[in-house]
């Protein structure tokens, strides 16, 4: 029985109440070292769910995830980008080196497609990362995505409006994101597996070890219209 207990409190989705234990699931760094110390050194948990709560879009949420972008579409694995509220600008994601032969953007017309799409995309062994904006969710709808990354073993960014805040999520990670001035995104930790949230960090986009010029900086953030035919 000590043996199962011992087992029970070695998995970091067991909450311990004050007892802090390192979470020992595999993790991609955020590539922002601040962010990193604030998340017990680790970064997105893989196989899991991360949600990004803002109260609107181009507030930097894609230069928050641009390094992770870079390195999975340098390992040669697809990133999905589902239903984003805007047409991502591809020079300047090829300008800070993202490989755009490995980008692949799916709009979906009702929330059932949405669902089995991202679901399926979760799934995939070709796919190394998932961006979705998926406007109202269920907290079933959550636990059924989280099941699917589980499966997949994949990274999944859930990109939601920071009204649902207070909703109880089953994702692993979920950050509310507010901007700051002098081109800052301030960040509040709502919740992290394996530990207490509540830690807080601001990062200066495009200061990162490779420095992005303010140019790039604010076509990355964005929003940018979509494009007319």
């Amino acid at each position: 029985m000590s043996k199962l207990l011992s087992t029970l409190l070695q998995d970091a989705r067991v909450w311990q109440g004050y007892q802090h234990r390192r979470a020992t699931q595999p993790a991609e760094s955020t590539g922002y070292q601040a962010l990193d110390n604030q998340l017990g050194g680790l970064g997105w948990p893989k196989g899991a769910l991360s949600e990004c709560l803002l109260d609107t879009w181009g507030i930097g949420e894609l230069h928050l995830v641009l390094p992770l972008m870079q390195r999975v579409s340098e390992e040669g694995k697809t990133i999905f980008w589902l239903n984003p509220p805007h047409t991502p600008y591809a020079p300047a994601l090829a300008r800070e080196g993202v490989n755009l032969g490995h980008l692949v953007m799916i709009n979906t017309q009702d929330r059932n497609d949405f669902l089995w799409t991202l679901e399926n995309c979760l799934r995939s062994p070709v796919t190394g990362l998932v961006f979705a904006w998926p406007g109202k969710l269920a907290s079933r709808d959550v636990r059924r995505l989280q099941l699917a990354a589980e499966a997949g073993n994949n990274l999944c960014v859930l990109f939601r409006s920071r009204q649902h805040v207070e909703q109880n999520s089953p994702a692993a990670l979920r950050l509310e994101l507010v901007p700051g001035e002098h081109q800052e995104l301030k960040i509040n930790i709502i919740k992290r597996r394996g530990s207490w949230p509540g830690q807080r960090c601001s990062l200066a986009l495009g200061h990162r070890a490779n420095s992005i010029d303010h140019n790039s900086v604010r076509v990355v953030q964005g929003p940018w219209p979509k494009t007319r035919r």
